[in-house]
């Protein structure tokens, strides 16, 4: 289940990147839809990146 997780996100992020880089380069607005996902995907990475961060140091600490 994690390996659909994580290849379904990785399929998602490369999706609104390539598509913020084209248009970007061909100098046009990006629709609504695709500006919004890629704040909602960069939220997510943040927050699955903080909460790694913070397990790892409750590991150290030995909390966890």
């Amino acid at each position: 289940m994690l390996e659909f997780s994580v290849f379904t996100f990785g399929m998602l992020a490369s999706f609104i990147l390539s598509g913020l880089g084209r248009n970007k380069k061909a100098q046009r607005a990006n629709p609504p839809m695709l500006h919004y996902m890629g704040l909602v995907m960069m939220g997510f990475s943040t927050t699955l990146g903080v909460l790694l961060l913070g397990w790892a140091a409750a590991m150290m600490v030995g909390v966890a």
